[in-house]
């Protein structure tokens, strides 16, 4: 999945310097076309992406074991637990992932109609728009529903099953769409930090209008597929929040970026010694 015999292929872009790897993905220098010259940034060529588990122990050495496990999904033809029972509402189930607790979703057990769109199993129902907007009130009107959802881009997958597991639970990457951190501020504040390391770019963490099933699976798939690297904050839905400890969001990262940020998180702020002082508010060591 990752090769790493091709070529690397440079290219310049809105005065910013980027290079392309096949198993690095894209790299950001943030100095104008007019400023390269003599020094760049080092790309770490022969750093290789961590696997699962290594990640994880670099995750735990960052943030300690009071945070939360990571989740992974991705859609396939086989499911990890065909006995999966879904609430209307999917956030407390896709929550239990961390806990170890494997999940598959599918259009038989997903009940919510806004659920099915974003988890990508069928198209919106018509009544949606008038729901989120006369009775939800999340919308004004239901035309922008409508606007907005089209926006959004999804594409119906011809997969029967999405799969969540949590991380320390793969064997490899291969075929992975996003890794999903539930987290405290304390958590977001060395994940952003992680994200912004090595890109500068206005978007590296965004946020926008979503259900909380939309800010974990439908920005970053559509962000994976088309090779981004945005990293999404979510889980603002008031209609979800009841199923998630009250402080915790969530930070959805797209394959297509995780990969990179695999190969700068040991250079990061996540180990220096503004970050450790966190991780031990993190783990209960400080108030």
């Amino acid at each position: 999945m990752y090769g790493s015999t091709a070529k690397a292929i440079s290219h310049y872009k809105d005065k910013q310097k980027f290079i392309e790897t096949p198993n690095l993905g894209r790299k950001l220098f943030c100095c104008p076309l007019n400023a390269v010259s003599k020094k760049t940034l080092p790309l770490g060529e022969n750093r290789t992406v961590m696997t699962p588990q290594q990640f994880i122990e670099k995750f735990r050495e960052a943030f300690g074991e009071a945070a939360p496990m990571p989740i992974a999904f991705w859609y396939g033809d086989t499911a990890v637990n065909a006995e999966s029972r879904v609430p209307r509402c999917m956030i407390g189930a896709i929550r239990k992932v961390c806990d170890g607790n494997a999940l598959t979703l599918t259009a038989e057990n997903v009940q919510c109609g806004g659920g099915g769109l974003y988890t990508a199993f069928r198209p919106m129902p018509e009544r949606v728009p008038l729901f989120v907007s006369e009775t939800e009130h999340y919308k004004q009107t239901p035309e922008q529903v409508r606007d907005y959802v089209e926006s959004l881009e999804i594409e119906i997958t011809d997969k029967p099953y999405l799969n969540f597991v949590s991380v320390d639970k793969l064997e490899s990457w291969e075929g992975v769409e996003a890794v999903v951190f539930f987290a405290t501020p304390d958590m977001l504040s060395g994940l952003c930090t992680w994200a912004f390391y090595d890109n500068n770019a206005e978007n590296a963490v965004v946020t926008k209008f979503a259900s909380g099933c939309a800010a974990i699976i439908s920005f970053a798939t559509t962000e994976n597929r088309r090779g981004g690297r945005s990293c999404f904050l979510g889980m603002f839905d008031p209609s979800a929040r009841p199923l998630v400890p009250k402080n915790e969001l969530t930070f959805a990262v797209p394959m297509s970026r995780f990969k990179e940020m695999l190969t700068t998180m040991p250079d990061s702020a996540l180990y220096q010694k503004a970050f450790s002082v966190v991780k031990r508010r993190i783990n209960g060591e400080i108030g």
